[in-house]
Formats: structure tokens, C-alpha cells, sequence
């Protein structure tokens, strides 16, 4: 039976499929996928949203989550991130809206499916392994990203690439990884959770 944090991702990747959004989950379901277990929950979608998106995806979500329509539009419009909260639980999952650079478009090509659930069966689009591990040491170098400025985060997100790394093994496509880390410029943070490994 999948986790309450699950259950409530999945609201909205349904609704996201429903619309026929491209999305991917990011953080600790998206981990669990690639071996990696967290103490943490959190959760963070990729979605291709667009303007004519917005009226649909606030009314359907607006029984069961806080969900601002103007932080929505100004997330689409400056290619950012808005935070939906889901009443009765509190859980908080991060929106990012794609920025229109390669890197993050070619993400949502690389996407797979996880299976969440046998009965009924429901499966999300998650992230690959090789781009979580980009998407989190980008986030850990913290630089400006297109318009946006990445907060930096704690040295615990190496640590987290280096167990997702190490999990994974030889099934990584090593080549991807130290392209796009160079061209994102966190080759030397790449280095340094290999080197944990």
C-alpha cells in the first residue's frame, strides 16, 4: 500500500496525466526507485505546465489542496517553482515548471515509469538516476539557473548523490553524467560524489 506522501503525489500526477502534462517526480519516490531510502519525505514534480493549464489544474485540486492560481501563472511565466499543500495531511510537493534550456527539457524525455501499486496498479513518471543526481548537484552549487536563484543546500545532498551513485553501480550511463555536469558546471561536485563511492 503505498505511503501517505505517495498517495498524495499521486493526486496530482493523475491530475497531471489527465491534462495531459509531461511530468516527473523528483525526491524520496523517485529515490526509492533508484535504492536509495529516505528518512525524508518530500517530494518535487517536474511539469511542463502552460498558461491554459491553470484554470483546470486549481479547480480539480481545490477540494483537497492549497493552491494559489497566481503563484501558479507567475511559477509558468518566469520558469519556476510553486508549492501545492495538501490539506488533511500537510505535505507540501514543490512544482518546477521547466526552464527552456536542454538540459532540463531533455529530462523529461528520459523519464521511466514506477510501479507505486499492484492493487489497484498505478505507476508515476519518475526522473532518471543520472538526472536526479545532476538536478541535485546543481541545486547544491547554487547558482543562477536561467532567471531563478537556486538556494544553496546543505552538504548532505553529496552525500545523497554519492548513495544514489553507489546503488545504482555500473547500471549509470557515466558518459551522460559527465556531459550535462560539465556543461551545468558541477563536474568538480560530480568528482567529489564519486570519489565517496
Amino acid at each position: 500500500m503505498p505511503s501517505e506522501s505517495t498517495r498524495v503525489a499521486l493526486l496530482i500526477t493523475n491530475l497531471l496525466e489527465r491534462l495531459s502534462i509531461p511530468y516527473a517526480v523528483e525526491g524520496s519516490l523517485a529515490d526509492s526507485d533508484y535504492g536509495v531510502a529516505r528518512s525524508t519525505l518530500d517530494a518535487r514534480i517536474i511539469a511542463d505546465m502552460r498558461p491554459e493549464h491553470v484554470e483546470p489544474f486549481v479547480a480539480a485540486l481545490s477540494g483537497d489542496f492549497y493552491a494559489d492560481h497566481r503563484s501558479i501563472e507567475d511559477a509558468i511565466e518566469r520558469r519556476g517553482t510553486f508549492t501545492l499543500v495538501h490539506y488533511s495531511s500537510k505535505f507540501n510537493v514543490d512544482v518546477v515548471i521547466p526552464k527552456l534550456r536542454p538540459f532540463d527539457q531533455v529530462q523529461l524525455t528520459r523519464r521511466r515509469a514506477l510501479v507505486v501499486s499492484t492493487d489497484p496498479p498505478q505507476q508515476v513518471s519518475v526522473t532518471s538516476p543520472e538526472d536526479a543526481v545532476l538536478s541535485k548537484l546543481e541545486r547544491y552549487q547554487g547558482r543562477h539557473t536561467g532567471v531563478e536563484q537556486v538556494p544553496l543546500l546543505t552538504p548532505r545532498l553529496i552525500t545523497e548523490v554519492a548513495r544514489t551513485l553507489k546503488a545504482q553501480g555500473d547500471k549509470l550511463d557515466l558518459d551522460y553524467l559527465h556531459y550535462w555536469a560539465k556543461e551545468l558546471k558541477v563536474d568538480d561536485l560530480l568528482d567529489r560524489a564519486l570519489r565517496q563511492v
